[in-house]
């Protein structure tokens, strides 16, 4: 088997555009049913016409929607962040009073010791003095 660098860079060629079209078409199908005010309807038709004239269609579909596409997408990704955030915030307990308490409550129940208390205390104090919820970096 012979082949040329010439043969071997158009086979580079090749595959690198069909797996950026292969992406392209799977980012159109997850916007399609992602996207909630499409109708069903709609959403078979495009489907059906991406079958038939995949190419054609995945361009008329970046054309016409595309807009809505880097909507929907910035849209989810913002949702994200912000359930991350409120989990953060969640778990680590963002009140100085709150984490004072707990160091108090283990404290009490022999976890740990005055020194240690006093070391959580002065953290969750430097903590809310920096305005950052704890284990948060400012």
């Amino acid at each position: 088997m012979t082949s040329s660098f010439w043969e071997f860079l158009y086979l580079i060629l090749v595959v690198f555009f069909l797996l950026a079209y292969l992406t392209v078409m799977f980012r159109i199908v997850v916007d399609l049913f992602r996207d909630e005010s499409l109708g069903g309807f709609a959403k078979a038709i495009w489907i059906v016409a991406l079958f038939v004239l995949p190419f054609l269609t995945a361009l008329a579909y970046v054309i016409v929607r595309g807009q809505g596409m880097a909507e929907r997408q910035h849209a989810d990704e913002r949702d994200m962040v912000e359930a991350q955030e409120a989990y953060i915030r969640r778990v680590s307990g963002t009140s100085a009073a709150e984490q004072i308490s707990r160091a108090r409550d283990l404290l009490k129940e022999g976890a740990i010791t005055d020194a240690e208390y006093a070391q959580l205390k002065a953290q969750a104090l430097g903590n809310s003095m920096r305005g950052t919820p704890s284990g948060v970096p400012a």
